[in-house]
């Protein structure tokens, strides 16, 4: 039933609980809003940085089967020159190509200039896996706290409706909680 008495109008409006609650469910949704971004963020990291680290790991993997590649050659090569029945020309092309073997062998172990060497590459996929961890580990406290947010949204609404007081005040505890875990997402106090 509509009232077009501007009196009654006027004393609705200016109801103080029910303005507190439109307030209150005003800062929720921003903090809902913030919410949501940090956890849609967290989730693509934790994925990105997933991708990353299995992608150096292949690399690693790769470079180490060239390695090996190279000490078998090597192994290889020193058979042949050990055998001794080569000429001196065939004896210094062997040799020439042992040492350009062991060369590539070491400048797969480390490549500090590129940071494609093996030592480098499995530092990069650690990091990749510590960002992971960490995303991951915020990724519950947005979750948590969506939740806690829309539940005292939802309860302030209902308190709006049925102009019970406590209904605001347990949807303003909700939204604090609801807040500490959303700074939590972010920041990971504990």
């Amino acid at each position: 039933m509509e009232t077009s008495d501007p009196t009654e109008l006027a004393e609705a409006s200016s109801n103080p609980f029910k303005t507190y609650c439109a307030l209150l469910v005003s800062v929720l949704a921003m903090v809902l809003a913030v919410c949501n971004l940090g956890g849609s963020n967290t989730g693509k990291d934790a994925t990105m940085n997933n991708i990353l680290a299995a992608n150096m790991y292949s690399f690693y993997q790769a470079k180490n089967v060239r390695q090996t590649q190279y000490k078998l050659a090597v192994d290889q090569l020193e058979i042949q020159l050990a055998a001794d029945k080569l000429s001196p020309a065939s004896k210094q092309l062997l040799q020439d190509k042992l040492a350009a073997y062991k060369k590539t062998i070491e400048r797969y172990e480390s490549e500090p200039e590129n940071g494609e060497g093996k030592k480098e590459l499995m530092v990069k996929a650690k990091e990749y896996e510590h960002e992971r961890d960490t995303a991951l580990k915020k990724d519950p406290w947005f979750d948590y706290a969506e939740g806690l947010l829309q539940l005292a949204i939802v309860l302030t609404s209902v308190g709006i409706i049925t102009g019970r007081h406590s209904m605001a005040y347990v949807s303003f505890l909700l939204g604090i909680v609801g807040s500490v875990c959303t700074l939590n997402g972010y920041f990971l106090f504990f």
